[in-house]
């Protein structure tokens, strides 16, 4: 493995674990301020952020690619690529608002550990949604769906046939996480990619921003009583975390890419029963390990049929 690949997949591992523990962060803000007024300002934090982030992208771009002009993403933009990113970053705004509500929401009536591994179903979800876009479905993800399903019963059930309401919400999450995914795979390649998240931090933050003024009278008060974990859900999960991700798959596998952000739902399961002492049963430890095993088992690249 070369130097950079080598720090592509460290800064990938970074990022799985920044993502892990910003669900003990969404715990520990939920003591102070309300779903929707964490998460708008969270991405609002994320958003602005972000905006001193581009100028240094551009930059480094420039340098790095100073023959070619079109390798500045600020240069020759066209009023249709302008109109591609506004409509790419509002649409993934719009999935992301209704994404994280479910998920802040849910985090309340369940444990960070639980919250990390039910989300994390959406890399298993993605793919049987490509079924309505014509994609095919091979065999490994079925496999990983059953795998799931049988993990997720393990994790969540407890005497009765039902989901309890916050592993509910969390798998609506992991369903409207998929949307965004395949909302992204589709605008990413047509624009910058910084710019549109952090146009999307601005949508998102605005969406939640209403019923927040609506249902939960947010004050600077209790905003600042939660200074720490709406900071690091916002500068550190929303804004770094999308940078070291973007910029590590630029020299890494796309593969190997997904199977290590993958791993913060096990650093969420290590940060609840570390800082929040958040412990799960034999069971239900079972049964993060078989979704686990069922978002590494997805992971695993199709073999290509050798020319004859």
């Amino acid at each position: 493995m070369n130097s950079k690949k080598l720090h592509s997949n460290l800064m990938l591992l970074l990022t799985a674990f920044i993502w892990g523990v910003s669900f003990v962060a969404q715990s520990v803000g939920m003591d102070y301020v309300g779903p929707f007024t964490f998460n708008s300002v969270r991405n609002f934090i994320g958003a602005f952020v972000l905006l001193l982030f581009i100028p240094l992208i551009d930059k480094i771009n420039r340098t790095s690619a100073s023959t070619d002009p079109a390798s500045d993403p600020a240069a020759n933009v066209s009023s249709s690529d302008r109109r591609t990113l506004i409509i790419g970053g509002i649409l993934c705004g719009i999935c992301l608002a209704v994404a994280s509500s479910f998920q802040q929401i849910g985090i309340a009536y369940t444990s960070v550990g639980k919250a990390g591994f039910i989300t994390a179903m959406y890399i298993v979800i993605v793919p049987i949604l490509g079924l309505f876009l014509g994609k095919k479905v091979r065999a490994l993800a079925w496999i990983s769906v059953g795998l799931s399903v049988v993990g997720l019963y393990l994790l969540c059930m407890t005497g009765s046939i039902a989901l309890n309401k916050g592993d509910l919400l969390e798998l609506i999450c992991a369903f409207c996480f998929s949307f965004h995914i395949m909302i992204v795979d589709y605008f990413s390649p047509k624009v910058d990619g910084v710019r549109m998240s952090c146009l999307q931090f601005f949508t998102c933050g605005i969406i939640c921003g209403i019923p927040s003024l609506l249902t939960e009278s947010p004050n600077l008060h209790s905003i600042l009583a939660a200074w720490q974990p709406i900071l690091y859900a916002g500068a550190l999960s929303c804004a770094i975390g999308y940078t070291l991700q973007i910029v590590a798959q630029k020299n890494t596998d796309p593969v190997i890419a997904s199977l290590l952000m993958s791993l913060e739902s096990a650093f969420s399961l290590l940060a609840g029963w570390i800082i929040l002492h958040q412990y799960l049963s034999p069971k239900e430890l079972f049964g993060c390990l078989l979704m686990f095993a069922a978002i590494m088992l997805s992971q695993i690249p199709e073999k290509k049929p050798v020319a004859a």
